[in-house]
């Protein structure tokens, strides 16, 4: 009956002493951040990390991109005066090959929204701001259809353009993201091709 007791009571302090909550001081630990991991949990506080000499700011690594974010355009902003950088755009191929038809509708809506007050609704430079002359603008904006220079103006050097300004045209950076930015010039090349194969059929039929 003591063997008993004894057995009993020994199980009964083994329990306690194994689900206390006191917290024991380890010995020399090997390797402590894999002991006493610094991961960040999902929903946990981390209101006191300071307080435990960890500095963590919940902001994205300096150079990361969201999902599904365009390549940053790598070119700088030319200083006054020089236009090295203007002209080295030029390289620099258009990332959008071709677009569906829901996505040309949808650059289409884009360049009549931002560009079509200056360029035209028929990329033709004839919009509500020049007005065949009408209009409070002094100087025609470019033609994006007859005009020598930009009709083949290469894709980077448009994206230069819409990026940082040019001339009196702003900087549309900041009411179109870069895809939207690459979609509009796409959209603008694919009317400039249409205009060329349209004068080359007319000049072919006469």
């Amino acid at each position: 009956m003591k063997k008993l007791l004894i057995i009993a009571l020994a199980a009964t302090a083994t329990t306690i002493v194994a689900c206390s909550d006191v917290k024991r001081t380890p010995g020399t630990i090997y390797m402590p951040d894999m002991a006493y991991s610094r991961a960040y949990e999902s929903y946990a506080d981390y209101s006191n990390l300071t307080e435990k000499g960890i500095h963590y700011t919940a902001m994205p690594v300096e150079g990361t991109l969201p999902r599904g974010a365009e390549l940053p355009f790598h070119i700088a902003k030319d200083v006054p005066g020089d236009t090295t950088n203007y002209f080295a755009s030029r390289a620099v191929p258009n990332p959008i090959d071709s677009m569906t038809e829901a996505e040309t509708i949808e650059a289409e809506r884009l360049y009549q929204i931002n560009c079509g007050i200056c360029h035209g609704t028929k990329l033709d430079g004839n919009g509500p701001l020049w007005k065949d002359g009408n209009g409070p603008y002094t100087a025609a904006p470019k033609n994006l259809i007859a005009d020598p220079l930009v009709s083949v103006m290469p894709d980077g050097q448009m994206f230069y353009s819409l990026t940082y300004g040019k001339n009196l045209m702003g900087s549309y950076a900041s009411q179109l993201n870069r895809k939207q930015r690459w979609m509009v010039i796409k959209y603008i090349k694919i009317k400039q091709k249409e205009a060329k194969a349209t004068a080359a059929t007319t000049t072919a039929a006469k």
